[in-house]
């Protein structure tokens, strides 16, 4: 196979596909229907044309006969009359309209013939586009269903065209906020942790309220850290203690507030 013939050929192949892709099956039996509709019509009008022939040539015969019948009747009077010459033209002039009478009769009886026949293919024809067009409407329906149902398929099941574009776009959509989400939920970590300031609390007073919390915290702590010193010491109780000359010292009792502030009361 030359060059040519394989480009030819792949040429058609491709032709041919894309024609399969592009051809609609309703379309092309309408168009069918149609040109079947057109080839009927011309039959119908072939039939209309052999009818008026036959018509006319009807009406010749049966003018030529009224021609023939009345030369016969000028014949008689002309014999009645003794005018055997007038008689004879008469009856000569019948003679060629009787020729002619007999070829339109024989024209009449093939148009008639052919009549028939175109006729019969008219009816024939008719049957045939009435057949094809219950036909076509039936694999019409068929197909359409056929389609609907496809297409019903496909969207059910994701994979048309259409629909796979529009579950793509959720998936996108469903992405694009599963990252927004992530983002606003890392932000608010940071700002939890100080790690990120927030913006909106900037100004001049800011510094100073951070300020006092921080010491504020800090005397919170060491009030809680004095707290819990006071409560893990031992408490106080008379100790007896020896001295370095080996005397027992004991301790002298405190005395006690109130007693002492009446002592002095009494001096003064």
């Amino acid at each position: 196979m030359s060059l040519m013939q394989r480009i030819s050929l792949i040429f058609r192949s491709k032709a041919n596909k894309a024609l399969d892709r592009a051809e609609d099956p309703r379309e092309t039996l309408d168009y069918s229907y149609q040109r079947q509709l057109e080839l009927l019509s011309k039959v119908r009008r072939g039939v209309a044309d052999v009818a008026t022939s036959r018509k006319r040539v009807e009406l010749q015969v049966n003018q030529l006969e009224q021609q023939a019948t009345k030369l016969q009747g000028q014949a008689e009077k002309a014999i009645g009359a003794g005018r055997e010459d007038l008689a004879r033209e008469a009856l000569t002039r019948k003679s060629g309209l009787a020729s002619q009478i007999t070829n339109l009769k024989e024209q009449q009886a093939t148009l008639q013939g052919e009549e028939e026949k175109l006729v019969l293919a008219q009816q024939r024809l008719q049957a045939k586009v009435e057949a094809f067009r219950t036909r076509k409407e039936t694999i019409k329906a068929t197909y359409t269903a056929a389609e609907a149902q496809t297409r019903i398929g496909e969207a059910m099941s994701g994979i048309g065209e259409e629909m796979g574009d529009v579950g793509l776009a959720i998936q996108r959509a469903e992405d694009k906020t599963a990252q927004m989400q992530a983002r606003g939920a890392a932000i608010d970590e940071l700002l939890a942790s100080g790690a990120l300031d927030d913006a909106s609390s900037l100004n001049a007073g800011d510094d100073i309220t951070r300020e006092l919390d921080a010491l504020s915290s800090g005397s919170d702590v060491e009030a809680e850290l004095a707290r819990l010193k006071g409560l893990s010491a031992p408490q106080s109780t008379p100790a007896i203690e020896a001295s370095e000359g080996g005397d027992i010292l004991e301790e002298a009792p405190q005395e006690h507030p109130v007693e002492r502030s009446t002592n002095e009361g009494g001096q003064a």
